[in-house]
């Protein structure tokens, strides 16, 4: 990404409203569209849904391991099939990496939870009752970030209906057969719909125009208040950042420089996935974020002798056409929004530029999609704070003292980030002992069962 020598001003009524409602949001952006909007809203309710199945479904028995799930690399979420007898026919749940990197999460800070805490949430205690049995069962750990609800839509839903799941905070759809058959067709991802919405743009000038707004003037939830940026510095250790993605309930965080509070680098549960459950070894849970970066682009270059690691940066002058590329070049689900009146010092990278301002989601941009269908109560980031507010709720118990307020609480963080109008910065706490004091007593076998020798 090519550095602006310029700057943009941060006294844009869009940049400081820091009391405006999604629904003013909404509002504004509405106010951009022109009479041509009706007729896109009609041309997306004669696409069928399951014309933009973009992945089969792969089921696995709810008896499999979570490690022999994990093996399956190349498949991003995996359908969890129902045992015998069971009401939920024919699948429980959905699992990915999200709800692998909370599992890891649980069993490596297990001992900071009190037991009476541990034996009121029935999941964690048989998870980790389980872990001591050497075999956790896959569909234990079925939704335990609680972002990987199991939606569905009918055989003659279009894409108004995936508009109206998605913007709730979705990712995946599963597409039901033709009745009268209880079967699925496959499933449909919000990156799927996105780059049909791309797509469509090429082949209409007017929503290409529409798509040619930037950041800063469509209203997105998570540009200013409503979402918080979460992130953390290089200097943490990879349980931080596993156990922020937990807490806060999102597929990946920011890494950022100490000192400038600039950003470096991103950390997914994707990154945790594919190189925290190979390892098999509890010293990666230790090591820091910047040497977990280092393994990370070593891996994604060793495949052609490049660096192909992405760089996840937009600005908010950035227009919306760009920014739905970029998430589509990198598969990435968010972009972190980078105040440039901000410049580091020359030594860093180009990918560090800017002061952190905001991010831009798949799911951001789909509810200002649904908006235009006129969608009632759209609310991407409502699951996102029912998650946080658990959290909150639950380290609250076990500390003692309110943590609601996560910046102030956290004012000692060694994370904490000089920003210019920006949305509130939840960072890892340099405080680690409750976490990893006791990682020398930890053993892999009580995260996933031991490898069969063949």
């Amino acid at each position: 990404m090519t550095r602006r020598a310029s700057s943009i001003s941060l006294r844009s009524p869009r940049l400081s409203a820091g009391c405006e409602s999604p629904s003013a949001s909404s509002t504004f952006a509405s106010a951009i569209l022109g009479p041509e909007s009706e007729e896109w809203v009609k041309q997306w309710s004669s696409i069928n849904a399951r014309d933009l199945i973009d992945s089969r479904i792969v089921a696995v028995e709810a008896d499999t391991s979570v490690e022999d799930a994990c093996d399956a690399k190349d498949i991003p979420c995996l359908a969890v099939k129902a045992p015998p007898g069971s009401t939920r026919y024919p699948f429980l749940g959905l699992f990915d990496f999200s709800d692998v990197n909370a599992f890891l999460t649980l069993a490596a800070t297990r001992h900071t939870i009190p037991p009476h805490e541990l034996k009121a949430n029935s999941s964690a205690d048989q998870i980790m009752s389980a872990a001591r049995s050497g075999h956790v069962p896959v569909h234990l750990v079925s939704n335990l970030s609680e972002k990987n609800f199991l939606e569905t839509v009918q055989y003659d839903a279009t894409i108004i209906s995936l508009l109206a799941t998605f913007a709730r905070g979705t990712h995946r759809v599963l597409v039901h057969s033709l009745p009268p058959s209880n079967d699925f067709l496959g499933m449909v991802s919000d990156r799927g719909l996105l780059s049909w919405f791309f797509a469509y743009a090429e082949r209409t000038p007017s929503f290409r125009s529409y798509l040619d707004n930037t950041l800063y003037t469509l209203g997105l939830p998570s540009l200013h208040i409503h979402s918080s940026v979460v992130a953390t510095t290089g200097t943490a250790q990879v349980l931080d950042a596993m156990r922020l993605m937990s807490e806060q309930g999102v597929s990946s965080i920011a890494v950022t420089d100490e000192e400038h509070g600039t950003l470096l680098s991103v950390v997914s549960v994707t990154d945790v996935g594919k190189m925290v459950v190979p390892s098999e070894s509890n010293q990666i849970l230790s090591a820091p974020l910047h040497q977990f970066i280092a393994q990370i682009r070593a891996r994604d270059g060793s495949t052609d002798g490049v660096d192909k690691y992405p760089i996840y940066l937009v600005s908010p002058t950035t227009k919306l056409s760009f920014a739905i590329q970029k998430l589509l070049a990198t598969n990435a689900h968010r972009l972190f929004v980078t105040d440039n009146d901000y410049l580091p010092p020359a030594a860093y990278p180009v990918s560090s530029t800017g002061s952190l301002c905001g991010i831009v989601s798949i799911v951001d941009i789909l509810s200002l999609f649904a908006v235009i269908a006129n969608i009632r109560d759209v609310d991407p980031t409502k699951r996102m704070r029912q998650r946080r507010a658990s959290s909150s709720s639950s380290q609250s118990s076990r500390s003692g003292r309110v943590s609601h307020d996560f910046t102030r609480s956290r004012s000692s963080s060694r994370a904490s980030l000089p920003l210019s109008a920006s949305p509130r910065i939840v960072a890892a706490s340099g405080d680690t002992r409750g976490s990893i004091s006791n990682l020398d007593t930890f053993q892999w076998s009580e995260l996933v069962s031991p490898r069969k020798v063949e």
